[in-house]
Order: structure tokens, then C-alpha cells, then sequence
């Protein structure tokens, strides 16, 4: 993926996508709460606790992709204040 090229909604809906088709009943319940890190070039990705881990070790087999990062079993990916932001994201770190 041409990572200048790239609209960050459309990495978001590529990855929304294939999680809800590809991985969402291995990785759910198991991981839920968990940070995934997904290549959505290659289907690969990470699952962690701590999401920059997951996204390390996502970038370290796949040093030239963007990711779209999640957490595993929630809308919201992380929480400001008292309530959820509906917060999925890409990764270049």
C-alpha cells in the first residue's frame, strides 16, 4: 500500500471489514480487551495487551505497512474522561 496515497478512512473501513470476516470469531472472547494490530495487505497482525507492543511487533515483520489498530470486543478504543471515544485508527509509529 502506498502509504501517500492512503485515505485513512478507507484503511479504517479495509480493516473494520476484514476483522468482522476474517478474525473476529478467533480472536473474540479470548482477547477481548486486547489491542490488535492488523496489516490489512496481508491479513497478518498482533494481539496484545499493551497496544504499541502489538504494534511493534506487527511493524517488525512488516516494516513498510500501515495498520489499523483496534481493540478486540469494543466499539471504542480507548476512553477520555467518563465516557468511550469511537477511536479506530491507523498506525505509523
Amino acid at each position: 500500500m502506498d502509504k501517500t496515497m492512503v485515505d485513512p478512512h478507507e484503511l479504517v473501513a479495509r480493516g473494520r471489514a476484514y476483522y468482522d470476516k476474517h478474525l473476529r470469531a478467533r480472536v473474540e472472547p479470548e482477547h477481548v480487551g486486547k489491542f490488535l494490530a492488523l496489516d490489512v495487505e496481508s491479513g497478518d497482525y498482533e494481539v496484545d495487551e499493551d497496544e504499541l507492543a502489538a504494534i511493534h511487533r506487527a511493524e517488525a515483520r512488516h516494516p513498510n505497512s500501515l495498520f489499523y489498530v483496534m481493540r478486540v470486543g469494543f466499539r471504542a478504543a480507548h476512553h477520555i474522561g467518563g465516557g468511550s471515544v469511537l477511536m479506530e485508527r491507523t498506525s505509523r509509529l
